[in-house]
Protein backbone atom coordinates (compact mmCIF):
# COMPACT_ATOMS: atom_id res chain seq x y z
CA UNK A 1 0.00 0.00 0.00
CA UNK A 2 1.21 3.33 -0.53
CA UNK A 3 2.64 5.45 2.11
CA UNK A 4 0.46 8.87 3.20
CA UNK A 5 -0.01 11.41 6.18
CA UNK A 6 -3.03 11.92 7.62
CA UNK A 7 -4.58 15.34 7.54
CA UNK A 8 -6.95 17.38 9.49
CA UNK A 9 -10.49 17.47 9.00
CA UNK A 10 -12.19 20.90 7.39
CA UNK A 11 -14.06 20.66 11.03
CA UNK A 12 -16.94 23.25 9.25
CA UNK A 13 -17.04 20.26 6.77
CA UNK A 14 -17.21 17.62 8.90
CA UNK A 15 -19.85 18.84 11.22
CA UNK A 16 -21.65 18.52 8.10
CA UNK A 17 -20.82 15.08 7.41
CA UNK A 18 -21.28 14.06 11.07
CA UNK A 19 -24.82 15.30 10.72
CA UNK A 20 -25.51 14.09 7.68
CA UNK A 21 -24.29 10.54 9.18
CA UNK A 22 -26.78 10.80 12.39
CA UNK A 23 -29.81 11.25 9.22
CA UNK A 24 -29.05 8.64 7.58
CA UNK A 25 -28.79 5.98 10.74
CA UNK A 26 -31.61 7.63 12.53
CA UNK A 27 -33.79 7.55 9.24
CA UNK A 28 -33.48 3.77 9.47
CA UNK A 29 -34.33 3.56 13.21
CA UNK A 30 -30.44 2.55 14.17
CA UNK A 31 -29.23 3.51 17.25
CA UNK A 32 -25.28 4.95 17.42
CA UNK A 33 -22.83 6.83 19.85
CA UNK A 34 -19.86 9.15 19.59
CA UNK A 35 -16.51 7.27 19.98
CA UNK A 36 -12.68 7.73 19.90
CA UNK A 37 -11.38 11.50 19.22
CA UNK A 38 -15.14 12.02 18.02
CA UNK A 39 -16.54 11.30 21.85
CA UNK A 40 -13.38 12.78 23.31
CA UNK A 41 -13.52 16.55 21.54
CA UNK A 42 -17.47 16.34 22.01
CA UNK A 43 -17.78 16.03 25.67
CA UNK A 44 -14.42 17.75 26.95
CA UNK A 45 -14.29 20.97 24.12
CA UNK A 46 -18.42 20.36 23.02
CA UNK A 47 -15.91 21.01 19.74
CA UNK A 48 -14.54 18.49 16.76
CA UNK A 49 -10.46 18.61 18.11
CA UNK A 50 -8.46 20.56 15.84
CA UNK A 51 -6.39 17.85 14.60
CA UNK A 52 -8.53 14.75 14.11
CA UNK A 53 -8.22 13.44 11.01
CA UNK A 54 -11.57 11.25 10.69
CA UNK A 55 -15.30 10.87 12.53
CA UNK A 56 -16.00 8.00 14.85
CA UNK A 57 -19.01 6.47 15.70
CA UNK A 58 -20.10 3.37 16.37
CA UNK A 59 -22.78 0.62 17.17
CA UNK A 60 -22.86 -2.54 19.01
CA UNK A 61 -24.19 -5.55 17.23
CA UNK A 62 -27.06 -7.23 19.62
CA UNK A 63 -27.63 -4.35 21.16
CA UNK A 64 -30.62 -1.62 20.18
CA UNK A 65 -32.17 -4.16 17.88
CA UNK A 66 -28.98 -4.01 15.57
CA UNK A 67 -28.27 -6.91 13.31
CA UNK A 68 -25.55 -7.73 10.52
CA UNK A 69 -28.51 -7.39 7.91
CA UNK A 70 -29.59 -4.22 9.36
CA UNK A 71 -26.05 -2.70 9.35
CA UNK A 72 -25.85 -3.92 5.74
CA UNK A 73 -29.36 -2.23 4.60
CA UNK A 74 -28.06 0.93 6.24
CA UNK A 75 -24.44 0.51 4.25
CA UNK A 76 -26.50 0.60 0.73
CA UNK A 77 -28.22 3.59 2.23
CA UNK A 78 -24.95 5.63 2.77
CA UNK A 79 -23.79 4.25 -0.66
CA UNK A 80 -26.85 5.68 -1.99
CA UNK A 81 -26.33 9.18 -0.07
CA UNK A 82 -22.88 9.29 -1.94
CA UNK A 83 -20.56 8.10 1.86
CA UNK A 84 -18.57 5.61 -1.13
CA UNK A 85 -18.46 2.83 2.18
CA UNK A 86 -16.41 0.02 2.37
CA UNK A 87 -16.96 -2.79 5.21
CA UNK A 88 -13.86 -4.38 6.60
CA UNK A 89 -14.94 -7.81 8.80
CA UNK A 90 -13.18 -9.23 11.54
CA UNK A 91 -13.63 -11.13 14.64
CA UNK A 92 -13.81 -7.77 17.06
CA UNK A 93 -16.87 -5.93 14.41
CA UNK A 94 -17.22 -4.68 11.02
CA UNK A 95 -16.02 -1.45 10.40
CA UNK A 96 -18.02 0.71 8.17
CA UNK A 97 -14.96 2.88 6.35
CA UNK A 98 -16.93 5.71 4.63
CA UNK A 99 -15.98 9.40 3.08
CA UNK A 100 -18.16 12.18 1.58
CA UNK A 101 -16.74 15.50 0.73
CA UNK A 102 -13.22 14.12 1.66
CA UNK A 103 -13.95 13.88 5.26
CA UNK A 104 -13.09 10.19 6.81
CA UNK A 105 -15.60 8.71 8.98
CA UNK A 106 -15.66 5.46 10.67
CA UNK A 107 -18.43 3.39 11.63
CA UNK A 108 -17.49 0.37 13.94
CA UNK A 109 -20.23 -1.97 14.56
CA UNK A 110 -18.78 -3.98 17.16
CA UNK A 111 -19.49 -7.69 18.36
CA UNK A 112 -19.93 -8.54 21.89
CA UNK A 113 -17.67 -10.52 23.29
CA UNK A 114 -18.13 -11.78 27.08
CA UNK A 115 -19.48 -8.57 28.96
CA UNK A 116 -17.11 -6.34 26.55
CA UNK A 117 -16.53 -4.57 23.22
CA UNK A 118 -12.83 -4.15 21.86
CA UNK A 119 -12.11 -1.08 20.53
CA UNK A 120 -8.84 0.63 18.60
CA UNK A 121 -6.40 -0.69 19.31
CA UNK A 122 -7.72 -3.15 21.40
CA UNK A 123 -8.96 -1.90 24.61
CA UNK A 124 -11.66 -3.45 26.60
CA UNK A 125 -14.55 -1.25 27.26
CA UNK A 126 -17.98 -3.12 29.15
CA UNK A 127 -20.66 -3.74 27.21
CA UNK A 128 -22.29 -2.32 30.38
CA UNK A 129 -21.38 1.46 29.20
CA UNK A 130 -23.46 1.21 25.91
CA UNK A 131 -26.79 -0.41 27.11
CA UNK A 132 -28.21 2.98 28.42
CA UNK A 133 -26.30 5.72 26.33
CA UNK A 134 -26.00 9.64 27.05
CA UNK A 135 -27.28 11.77 25.50
CA UNK A 136 -25.53 15.12 25.04
CA UNK A 137 -26.33 18.43 22.92
CA UNK A 138 -23.64 18.94 20.31
CA UNK A 139 -23.63 20.70 17.21
CA UNK A 140 -27.05 21.93 17.92
CA UNK A 141 -28.71 18.19 18.42
CA UNK A 142 -28.74 15.64 20.16
CA UNK A 143 -26.30 12.61 20.37
CA UNK A 144 -25.59 9.68 21.95
CA UNK A 145 -22.10 8.73 24.09
CA UNK A 146 -20.94 5.87 26.69
CA UNK A 147 -22.66 6.08 29.85
CA UNK A 148 -20.92 7.12 32.05
CA UNK A 149 -19.01 9.20 29.31
CA UNK A 150 -16.19 10.34 32.14
CA UNK A 151 -15.50 6.65 32.63
CA UNK A 152 -15.33 5.87 29.25
CA UNK A 153 -13.14 8.41 28.08
CA UNK A 154 -10.72 7.20 31.03
CA UNK A 155 -10.58 3.63 29.77
CA UNK A 156 -9.72 5.17 26.51
CA UNK A 157 -7.20 7.74 26.81
CA UNK A 158 -6.05 7.53 30.69
CA UNK A 159 -6.41 8.97 33.73
CA UNK A 160 -5.63 12.53 32.19
CA UNK A 161 -7.99 11.97 29.39
CA UNK A 162 -9.30 16.08 30.52
CA UNK A 163 -5.76 17.62 29.43
CA UNK A 164 -5.69 17.92 25.32
CA UNK A 165 -2.95 16.42 23.86
CA UNK A 166 -0.80 16.91 20.31
CA UNK A 167 -0.87 14.80 17.71
CA UNK A 168 2.00 12.20 17.95
CA UNK A 169 2.02 12.15 21.99
CA UNK A 170 -1.99 11.09 21.81
CA UNK A 171 -1.76 7.56 19.77
CA UNK A 172 1.11 6.94 22.24
CA UNK A 173 -1.03 7.38 25.33
CA UNK A 174 -3.62 5.29 23.67
CA UNK A 175 -1.14 2.54 22.51
CA UNK A 176 -0.31 2.21 26.63
CA UNK A 177 -3.90 1.61 27.41
CA UNK A 178 -3.75 -1.62 25.40
CA UNK A 179 -3.49 -4.92 28.07
CA UNK A 180 -3.57 -8.36 26.79
CA UNK A 181 -4.32 -9.88 30.15
CA UNK A 182 -8.00 -8.41 29.70
CA UNK A 183 -8.90 -10.52 26.33
CA UNK A 184 -10.58 -14.24 27.27
CA UNK A 185 -8.45 -16.88 26.63
CA UNK A 186 -10.74 -18.48 24.27
CA UNK A 187 -10.40 -15.24 22.10
CA UNK A 188 -6.88 -14.37 22.28
CA UNK A 189 -5.31 -14.88 18.91
CA UNK A 190 -1.40 -15.68 19.38
CA UNK A 191 1.05 -12.85 17.66
CA UNK A 192 4.96 -13.75 18.42
CA UNK A 193 7.55 -10.87 18.51
CA UNK A 194 11.24 -10.96 19.88
CA UNK A 195 14.35 -10.25 18.97
CA UNK A 196 15.72 -13.55 17.86
CA UNK A 197 14.53 -16.02 15.09
CA UNK A 198 13.03 -18.83 15.81
CA UNK A 199 11.30 -20.68 12.67
CA UNK A 200 8.83 -22.26 14.67
CA UNK A 201 7.52 -18.99 16.46
CA UNK A 202 8.31 -16.52 13.55
CA UNK A 203 7.53 -15.69 9.80
CA UNK A 204 9.14 -12.35 9.19
CA UNK A 205 11.00 -9.38 10.62
CA UNK A 206 10.82 -5.72 11.11
CA UNK A 207 13.89 -3.86 10.68
CA UNK A 208 14.65 -0.04 11.81
CA UNK A 209 17.05 1.90 10.08
CA UNK A 210 18.21 5.33 11.09
CA UNK A 211 18.40 8.10 8.81
CA UNK A 212 21.94 6.97 7.34
CA UNK A 213 20.29 3.78 6.41
CA UNK A 214 22.39 1.80 9.30
CA UNK A 215 20.84 -0.75 11.30
CA UNK A 216 19.39 0.31 15.14
CA UNK A 217 20.33 -1.76 17.79
CA UNK A 218 17.79 -1.95 21.26
CA UNK A 219 15.02 -0.08 19.35
CA UNK A 220 11.88 -0.77 21.54
CA UNK A 221 8.99 -2.00 19.07
CA UNK A 222 5.53 -2.21 20.05
CA UNK A 223 3.12 -4.35 17.82
CA UNK A 224 -0.57 -4.67 18.13
CA UNK A 225 -3.30 -5.92 15.84
CA UNK A 226 -6.63 -3.69 15.50
CA UNK A 227 -9.05 -6.56 14.07
CA UNK A 228 -7.56 -9.77 16.28
CA UNK A 229 -7.56 -10.03 19.81
CA UNK A 230 -3.59 -10.15 20.37
CA UNK A 231 -3.05 -7.56 22.88
CA UNK A 232 0.16 -5.35 22.65
CA UNK A 233 3.51 -7.46 22.60
CA UNK A 234 7.07 -5.43 22.91
CA UNK A 235 10.45 -6.76 21.77
CA UNK A 236 14.20 -4.56 21.24
CA UNK A 237 16.09 -4.98 18.01
CA UNK A 238 18.68 -7.32 17.78
CA UNK A 239 22.55 -5.73 16.37
CA UNK A 240 21.02 -5.88 12.66
CA UNK A 241 18.18 -3.69 13.87
CA UNK A 242 15.45 -6.74 13.71
CA UNK A 243 12.86 -8.19 15.16
CA UNK A 244 11.12 -11.20 14.50
CA UNK A 245 7.38 -12.11 14.18
CA UNK A 246 4.01 -14.29 13.90
CA UNK A 247 1.20 -12.05 12.74
CA UNK A 248 -2.31 -13.64 13.51
CA UNK A 249 -3.87 -12.24 10.20
CA UNK A 250 -3.09 -10.19 7.57
CA UNK A 251 -4.70 -6.52 7.89
CA UNK A 252 -4.30 -3.39 10.18
CA UNK A 253 -1.64 -3.23 13.03
CA UNK A 254 -0.57 -0.39 15.26
CA UNK A 255 3.47 -0.27 15.37
CA UNK A 256 5.60 2.00 17.78
CA UNK A 257 9.46 2.71 17.55
CA UNK A 258 11.40 4.52 20.10
CA UNK A 259 15.09 4.67 20.04
CA UNK A 260 17.12 7.31 22.06
CA UNK A 261 15.01 10.47 22.05
CA UNK A 262 12.87 9.08 18.68
CA UNK A 263 9.72 7.74 19.23
CA UNK A 264 6.84 7.16 16.47
CA UNK A 265 3.37 5.48 16.55
CA UNK A 266 2.36 4.18 13.23
CA UNK A 267 -1.33 3.50 14.46
CA UNK A 268 -2.40 2.17 10.76
CA UNK A 269 0.13 -0.62 9.01
CA UNK A 270 -1.34 -2.93 6.80
CA UNK A 271 0.98 -5.95 7.49
CA UNK A 272 0.64 -10.30 6.23
CA UNK A 273 2.34 -12.71 8.40
CA UNK A 274 5.17 -14.02 5.55
CA UNK A 275 6.38 -10.64 4.84
CA UNK A 276 9.04 -8.53 6.00
CA UNK A 277 9.56 -4.61 6.52
CA UNK A 278 11.71 -1.79 6.76
CA UNK A 279 11.56 1.32 9.23
CA UNK A 280 12.78 4.58 8.44
CA UNK A 281 11.66 7.54 10.51
CA UNK A 282 10.83 11.35 7.91
CA UNK A 283 12.01 14.05 10.30
CA UNK A 284 9.81 16.30 7.81
CA UNK A 285 6.80 13.75 8.95
CA UNK A 286 7.42 13.56 12.65
CA UNK A 287 3.87 12.20 12.95
CA UNK A 288 0.37 10.69 11.10
CA UNK A 289 2.24 8.44 8.78
CA UNK A 290 0.08 5.81 7.59
CA UNK A 291 1.24 2.58 5.45
CA UNK A 292 5.20 4.33 6.34
CA UNK A 293 6.59 0.48 6.75
CA UNK A 294 8.45 -1.02 2.97
CA UNK A 295 8.63 -4.31 2.23
CA UNK A 296 12.32 -6.12 1.97
CA UNK A 297 12.73 -9.91 0.53
CA UNK A 298 14.61 -12.12 2.26
CA UNK A 299 14.23 -14.79 4.71
CA UNK A 300 14.62 -14.50 8.79
CA UNK A 301 18.29 -15.87 10.28
CA UNK A 302 18.92 -16.54 13.81
CA UNK A 303 21.00 -13.34 13.71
Amino acid sequence: MQASVFEPMDRTVAETVLKETKRVLDQLGIVFFLRHGTCLGAVRDDSLITWDDDLDVGSVIGLHGLTEERMYQAVELFSREGFAPNVIVSEIGLEVEMKKFDVPIDWNCYRIIGDNIYQWPVVQIPLSMHTELKEIKFLGETFLVPNPPEDYLRQRYGPDWEIPKKIGTFESDVLEMTDHSFIPPDHRKTMSLGSRFVSSSHTGYLKVLDLDGLPVHEAQIGIAATAALTGLENARTNIDGRVFFNLPVEGSYVVSIAYNDHREVLYSEWLAPHLNYVYTSNPAVPSGRRNALTNETGKPDST
